[in-house]
């Protein structure tokens, strides 16, 4: 009988030990972190949203470069160049310029709506990571980057406590 508590009592306890080994190469954000955009050289103040699957970054003016043919279907435009205008929340506006990876479709609140995604470098704590960063008017939210799960996933654990207001 001792021999299998202590059994059961180190399996548990290497699969503690393991668990705390596996998130412990992962570094812990906030609830709301400071994000540099490397294409835009500019900081933001982002929200970081586990409910969310893709990066959001606010984005005006969106115009596809060269357009040819006029298409009511977002998708015929995979791989043109978008250009747009952001802000960030200090008013600090930046146009940017890039091919358009993938088309989503979102689901929120206000219904169904598709956007254009692109890739941008995001960079936090000196770490880069490259993701897929959806195109939407965010004028009327506070965070005008909204960190989704394609930058948390593999190396990111969220603490809603560390910086609660």
């Amino acid at each position: 009988m001792n021999k299998i508590i202590l059994s059961i009592s180190l399996l548990l306890l290497s699969s503690s030990v393991f668990a705390h080994e596996s998130c412990s190469n992962k570094t812990i954000v906030g609830q709301i972190e400071t994000i540099h955009v490397d294409e835009l050289n500019t900081d933001y103040e982002a929200r970081i949203d586990t409910g969310a699957a893709t990066t959001s970054i606010h984005a005006t003016n969106i115009q596809i470069i060269n357009q040819e043919d006029e298409s009511d279907d977002m998708r015929d435009h995979l791989g043109d160049t978008v250009k747009f205008t952001t802000y960030n929340e200090d008013n600090v506006a930046k146009e940017h310029t890039g091919r358009i990876i993938k088309v989503s479709k979102i689901r929120n609140a206000q219904g169904v709506e598709r956007r254009y995604a692109v890739r941008m470098h995001l960079r936090f704590n000196g770490e880069e990571k490259k993701v897929a960063v959806n195109l939407r008017d965010r004028s009327k939210l506070d965070y005008k980057l909204l960190i989704g799960r394609n930058w948390l996933e593999g190396d990111y654990l969220v603490d809603v406590e560390k910086n609660a207001e």
